[in-house]
């Protein structure tokens, strides 16, 4: 009697949900889009790597738009970004300055640290001024821009913090943040200029800031 063979698709389809599968084609197509770009990219690329047909991967998304909404999606759904501040507000409350920013340097730190794929996703993004970029931008940075400018606005007004733009302390704090991830992602990998921790990191990052602000 003959025996059928079936790929390693086919086999795993019988064990694997249609939302499993779903979610295999946006893992794997994050790490195809961090490496390609949106431009360079393919979804037959993104259909190797998920170890199903391209035809699998157009069932579940018309296009590669589609897939990129959906990956941020994906990561809307991640703790830190569905309430990225739920363990700042501890701080918050009792004017903890130190508290505060130290805490978000490190959940900053160690969510960059486990979604580098997805941080190069982003710099493509940007780069190739696809609206995913943007579309971060208006989710996540802006609401972080706003928290943390309220926070700085608050104690300038009971006369804690220097008189300084609360979105420039943003950026500057966002900016040592971002910076120290990227170089350790992309151009030091091997962490010869510095090599610390993220606590450390974390540590150094909140202490400059408020050195600089402090009254």
């Amino acid at each position: 009697m003959d025996v059928k063979e079936h790929s390693p698709e086919q086999h795993s389809q019988h064990r694997m949900h249609g939302d499993e599968r779903r979610q295999q084609i946006i893992s794997a197509s994050i790490e195809v889009f961090s490496r390609c770009g949106f431009s360079g990219a393919t979804t037959k690329e993104v259909a190797r790597a998920a170890g199903v047909s391209e035809a699998t991967v157009f069932k579940h998304f018309a296009n590669k738009d589609e897939l990129y909404s959906a990956i941020l999606d994906a990561k809307a759904c991640e703790p830190l970004l569905q309430d990225p501040f739920a363990n700042l507000k501890e701080f918050e409350e009792r004017n903890d300055d130190y508290g505060f920013f130290y805490t978000a340097a490190l959940n900053i730190l160690s969510h960059h640290d486990h979604n580098c794929d997805f941080l190069r996703l982003m710099m493509h993004s940007a780069l190739e001024g696809h609206g995913l970029a943007q579309l971060f931008l208006d989710r996540f940075a802006g609401h972080a821009y706003n928290y943390f400018s309220a926070y700085i606005t608050k104690r300038q007004g009971d006369g804690s913090f220097r008189d300084v733009e609360p979105r420039a302390v943003v950026r500057a704090f966002m900016g040592m943040i971002i910076h120290h991830s990227l170089n350790n992602l992309l151009w030091d990998k091997e962490r010869k200029l510095l090599n610390i921790s993220n606590e450390e990191a974390a540590t150094e990052f909140a202490t400059i800031l408020l050195n600089g602000i402090r009254r």
